[in-house]
């Protein structure tokens, strides 16, 4: 009986993901545009469905992100430490391991990619949130204080296409990096 169960409720969830995904990737209909909003909450981040598989697209820029932490005082004033460099942090765990997760590569690339494109604003709410939490585990993991805040930096840095003719040593050296500091926003306590 428990088997039969468990096989039938297996058997709804894939179905119901299939349809949702169908409803997602399909053209526009009235049903799709009706719950737009609840296939959206499904899909979005972990089932979106892209073409970079088959036609990648090169990164055209080159991003750093950092992120602080900020906690409140006994005397009311803010603490705010030290940034630390994610990116780098993401760049060592796949520099140093034989065989670099997929997800621990991109993670933190995507959510400021979907981020700060933000076509809605209840989704950009949903990849704020995401991004701080991305941004608060890491941090906790690495600091020894509380903290109830945390602020990201994004430093970009355009890529210059190679070219045959351009040496090696100056296809990025007269590029222009651009520094973004974002809000501070509120996360869980993260108590040390």
């Amino acid at each position: 009986m428990t088997v039969a169960f468990a096989t039938g409720v297996c058997v709804l969830a894939a179905l119901a993901h299939v349809c949702l995904v169908f409803l997602h990737v399909a053209p526009s209909t009235a049903v799709s545009q009706r719950y737009e909003r609840q296939i959206d909450a499904w899909i979005y981040p972990y089932f979106e469905q892209n073409w970079q598989l088959f036609a990648p697209n090169p990164e055209s820029v080159r991003l750093r992100i950092s992120a602080r932490t900020a906690a409140m005082a006994p005397d009311g004033s803010r603490q705010v430490g030290e940034w630390l460099d994610l990116t780098a942090v993401d760049d060592a765990a796949v520099r140093h391991s034989p065989l670099p997760s997929h997800t621990a590569q991109n993670m933190l690339r995507r959510a400021w990619a979907a981020y700060d494109q933000q076509p809605t604003p209840e989704r950009g709410r949903m990849l704020q949130k995401y991004l701080a939490n991305i941004a608060a585990e890491r941090l906790a993991a690495r600091t020894r204080h509380s903290f109830e805040a945390v602020q990201l930096r994004v430093v970009s840095t355009p890529i210059a296409p190679s070219a045959p003719s351009t040496p090696a040593n100056l296809s990025s050296g007269g590029a222009r990096s651009d520094a973004r500091y974002l809000p501070w926003w509120q996360v869980e306590s993260h108590d040390r």
